[in-house]
């Protein structure tokens, strides 16, 4: 395993920990202070934990090197990972919002207590900590599968904030003899399930794209057809097609050279293009190159 891939598992790991800790706790202290959404919220933290156990796996996948099965390598694993981790926050919405719709149909909800505040507003701090810390390392090594996750607790640290304002409403209509304020934590629940829904859809959108072999746009492949036309020998760059798989890229490249050149001459500016290529820019892992005439 290497270095990048050990850094991505230290922070799954990580959110593991904290997840399990935040949704023990969130748990508990929703039945303690009669809160229905942050016990909805501590199901959102569960479910982070079992994406964060399928980021491991994925990961694990996607480092494998190519071999006769995968010529091109592993890495669509991540993606795969992530449209699990989008089917289960939509998932996870849905029961979110039947649960709290279904306390606008039976007797007036009992106000959580205070002790619902304390671990909402703890549980925002360090999701968001959690977020930052994944999202930068994600970037960094190009894991859309630990981008995924960070977003995941970056969903959780806003249903969070949709559960405080939700608990402090119930509050504060207890405390005035405001009926309609007691709803606000039932209210909440319908606002945390809708924010996991759409994190999760958005999830899924991205990573069908990569599935389904979507190319990426001229504008992002401009920087590698400018390296290829600096190669002494190439005249022209008939076809550049470029594609994600999971953390790296793969390129298919069609390339015109002096038709005057013999095969060997022709074999050893495309063996130029694609070392190039790959050395220019680490996210390529490989590049197959098709020699032309150019007329």
């Amino acid at each position: 395993m290497n270095l990048n891939s050990k850094k991505i598992y230290i922070a799954t790991w990580v959110g593991i920990f904290a997840n399990l800790f935040l949704a023990i706790i969130k748990g508990v202290g929703g039945v303690i202070s009669g809160s229905r959404a942050l016990i909805a919220d501590s199901l959102h933290s569960a479910s982070d934990i079992v994406s964060s156990v399928v980021i491991l796996f994925a990961v694990r996948i996607s480092n494998k090197p190519p071999d006769k099965e995968h010529p091109y390598g592993h890495g669509k694993a991540e993606n795969i990972a992530s449209i699990i981790v989008a089917l289960l926050l939509i998932v996870v919405g849905i029961e979110i919002s039947i649960s709290s719709a279904k306390i606008f149909f039976g007797d007036t909800p009992v106000a959580p207590t205070t002790l619902a505040l304390i671990i909402i507003i703890f549980s925002i701090i360090l999701k968001e900590i959690l977020f930052q810390y994944k999202m930068r390392l994600g970037k960094r090594y190009n894991s859309t599968a630990l981008i995924s996750d960070a977003w995941h607790h970056r969903s959780d640290s806003l249903s969070s904030i949709a559960v405080l304002i939700g608990v402090g409403a119930a509050l504060l209509g207890e405390k005035l003899n405001l009926t309609f304020l007691v709803y606000g934590d039932a209210v909440a629940g319908i606002i945390v399930s809708i924010i996991v829904i759409k994190v999760g859809y958005n999830l899924a959108k991205e990573s069908s794209i990569v599935i389904l072999e979507k190319v990426l746009s001229d504008k992002d492949t401009k920087k590698y057809q400018e390296t290829i036309l600096s190669i002494e020998g190439i005249n022209n760059v008939d076809e550049l097609l470029a594609r994600t798989h999971g953390s790296y890229i793969i390129i298919d490249l069609k390339i015109s050279v002096d038709s005057r050149l013999n095969v060997k001459e022709g074999h050893d500016i495309g063996k130029s293009a694609k070392t190039t290529l790959m050395n220019t820019h680490p996210e390529i892992s490989d590049v197959f190159v098709h020699i032309n005439p150019y007329n």
